[in-house]
């Protein structure tokens, strides 16, 4: 412990009898750090340079955690050296996935906390997390779970490996992430019923899951909005794990386990009890992975959101995918969501499989509302055939929502159905290959209009 004058104090782990050699377990000592800041108003928890094997660390309010550069800070295996705090109880498990209701299993846990801060330019490695959501005693599958904290920043720090999720992020109020690479197995950031959320500069490779989801769950028991969010100046992708951090960019591994390709995307849903509402998304980079997916399925209200100045090379699906559905996980009596006042605009999209085009579809007697789509440029693979345009769509209205739930698309432009007041202003197609589809086909959907846009 160190103390400069009227200089905040500085708790060293290793004051506190971390031994920072990559095999004893140093989570009790960075613990005893964390109470001792805590128990004197709040302070900083410096980890030097070293590796540190560790099961659950437990944060506390107005504690900064430091992670100096060549800090390795290491999710141990679960076994004879110990485990992750048990998963607590939760009554409300049936409307979301396990994994988006529980926080005490993880490599870094905080519930109920204020003024919290991680940063540094050292590493958090999630080696001993588990990517599946298991139910066993000591498994632990999250780096950074935090839930009902307020004023918290994650800052400049790398993560490698981090298991289910690098963050999950649930009733947060103040957040900003910034400067993160991010390079995982599974989700990277799930920013679930939380508001004013500032998302900047982050680089999030998941190719076996989103990279940056916008989540509205049941987890608290109550229904809660994700709202004033804003996402800029990002890059998304789906590179093989580990590749982006080490910087060789790699692509041997086609497909996530759902067998869909490469996730890494921003999405919005799928847990949607809540809502969504005034978030703004601009000057992000999708690269080798799923398109732009926006998704309301279980009641919540996707409303004012703004997309803009986004670039999408190598996508694996529907490049823009406008999702209104009812599957409905949340307590009965939910009425079916809403979508509607949304604006796209300046999107370039090279390289999208053709087999989905781009899909706006609500459900019967609820139809997606009020979208303005301007000055996008779409190339598509194309080489389908004139029969695959007399395809009839499914209506899959209680079906997990992905693109491929509707089979290969029978337009090659766009799909819109169950929607009205649609606007494409200054859209334009390019196809590498004849496509013998039409370019757009509509269901159900009334006051679309073609501004400078080719329609066949």
């Amino acid at each position: 412990m160190v103390s400069f004058g009227l200089q905040a104090t500085i708790y060293n782990v290793k004051d506190f009898g971390a031994k920072a050699d990559g095999s004893a377990i140093d989570s009790p000592a960075i613990n005893r750090a964390i109470e001792a800041a805590s128990q004197s108003g709040g302070g900083t928890v410096y980890i030097p340079a070293g590796e540190y094997a560790c099961y659950s660390i437990r944060l506390k309010s107005h504690i900064h955690l430091y992670l100096e550069q060549g800090a390795r800070l290491v999710a141990a295996f679960p076994g004879e050296k110990g485990g992750y705090d048990a998963a607590e109880t939760n009554l409300h498990n049936s409307y979301q996935d396990f994994g988006h209701s529980h926080w005490q299993n993880s490599l870094i846990w905080g519930i109920g906390l204020e003024n919290i801060t991680i940063s540094g330019f050292g590493l958090i490695y999630g080696k001993g997390l588990t990517r599946e959501e298991s139910r066993l005693p000591g498994v632990g599958n999250k780096a950074i779970a935090l839930k009902e904290c307020k004023n918290v920043t994650i800052k400049d720090i790398s993560m490698l490996h981090c298991g289910h999720f690098a963050l999950l992020a649930t009733g947060i109020d103040h957040l900003s992430l910034l400067n993160l690479k991010v390079d995982t197995n599974r989700d990277g950031f799930d920013i679930d019923c939380c508001r004013n959320v500032r998302i900047s500069q982050c680089t999030v490779n998941a190719p076996w899951d989103d990279a940056i989801v916008l989540k509205a769950s049941y987890a608290l028991g109550h229904f809660q909005d994700t709202e004033n969010v804003t996402i800029s100046d990002c890059l998304v992708s789906g590179y093989d794990k580990g590749s982006v951090l080490a910087a060789t960019w790699q692509l041997d591994e086609p497909q996530a386990p759902d067998h869909g390709g490469r996730t890494g995307r921003i999405k919005f849903g799928t847990e949607s009890s809540g809502g969504f509402r005034n978030i703004a998304i601009t000057n992000c980079i999708f690269e080798h992975c799923r398109g732009l997916a926006l998704e309301t399925v279980d009641g919540g209200q996707l409303e004012d959101i703004v997309i803009s100045n986004i670039t999408m090379r190598n996508i694996v699906n529907a490049p823009i995918f406008l999702r209104l559905g009812a599957r409905m996980r949340s307590p009965e009596g939910t009425p079916v969501g809403t979508m509607k006042r949304i604006l796209i605009n300046n999107v370039n999209v090279w390289n999208a499989d053709s087999r989905y085009a781009s899909i706006i579809s609500g459900v019967p007697g609820a139809c997606i509302e009020d979208v303005t789509l301007s000055n996008i440029h779409l190339y598509y693979k194309g080489g389908f055939s004139e029969e695959d345009g007399k395809r009839t769509v499914p209506e899959q209205e209680k079906a997990y929502p992905e693109p491929w739930m509707f089979g290969t698309i029978p337009a090659k432009g766009f799909y819109i159905r169950h929607a009205k007041n649609i606007t494409l202003d200054g859209v334009r197609f390019h196809y590498e290959q004849p496509d013998g589809r039409p370019l757009f086909v509509m269901e159900d959907a009334e006051g679309v209009e073609f501004v400078n846009t080719l329609k066949e």
